[in-house]
């Protein structure tokens, strides 16, 4: 649809408005977005007088792989869940909707930003470091297996975001990244702190419930041993370390 004729994002709404139209808002497909392996769809969420795009994930639409079991839709919302509760605040709202246009998948909130930039020409800014870093800490948690330089995006305020989380928390070490700049360098105390919350209490309810007991298990022990040495971590002397495309 052409961009003239979209629904336009909706302005001043906050978190849990956000949540609330993505959880419970009528989900209209606008068309489908290029450049994914997995089906997603551009779509216009309506409830009541708010109206807002969203990403579309269908379980439906997904590509299976052979290191990760289906749903993959479901670690999309982990991922928020993560970074929400842990308070790195760096995953747009995202929900999972049982009752999509194409059945069960994930909704996730569209963010307005300027495409041309990704994480290449935003680590070259300094303003965008301790963010950035933030990120990078964020990701050994998730076990990012898929952080391309796409994936990071900053909005028209300039705050940064991280999309197309599927591939994280699996219980083997997965990191691929392209998020390796910062290695040697001390994990900012945002990480750490998100670390101790982890092992001192455990995997949050919310985000518990969408992944398995050995993913939970694995998420603790990855942050007690990032902890136990807060230093990022050196790409590994193989290909295996970075996502390709690299964009």
């Amino acid at each position: 649809m052409p961009e003239d004729e979209r629904e336009q994002p909706a302005a001043h709404v906050s978190p849990p408005e956000w949540l609330e139209l993505l959880s419970a808002g009528e989900v209209e497909i606008e068309g489908r977005l290029p450049w994914s392996s997995n089906y997603s769809f551009l779509v216009t969420c309506r409830l009541g007088e708010l109206a807002g795009r969203a990403v579309y994930k269908p379980a439906k639409g997904e590509r299976p792989l052979w290191d990760f079991g289906p749903s993959l839709y479901r670690r999309e919302v982990a991922a928020y869940e993560l970074s929400a509760a842990l308070g790195f605040g760096l995953v747009p709202e995202t929900v999972v909707r049982m009752d999509g246009p194409l059945d069960e998948g994930s909704l996730q909130r569209f963010v307005e930003a300027d495409f041309a930039q990704h994480y290449f020409n935003l680590v070259e800014e300094p303003r965008h470091g301790a963010r950035l870093r933030e990120l990078g800490g964020m990701d050994i948690l998730l076990n990012n297996a898929d952080r391309k330089g796409g994936h990071v995006l900053v909005d028209t305020d300039g705050a940064l975001w991280a999309i197309d989380n599927a591939l994280t928390f699996h219980s083997e070490t997965k990191l691929r990244t392209v998020i390796w700049d910062f290695a040697g360098e001390d994990v900012p105390p945002l990480v750490l702190e998100a670390c101790d919350r982890l092992v001192a209490d455990g995997v949050p309810d919310r985000l518990a419930r969408l992944i398995s007991p050995e993913e939970r298990d694995a998420l603790v022990a990855r942050a007690r041993r990032l902890r136990a040495r807060p230093r990022f971590p050196r790409p590994r002397g193989d290909h295996r370390s970075y996502p390709w495309p690299l964009v």
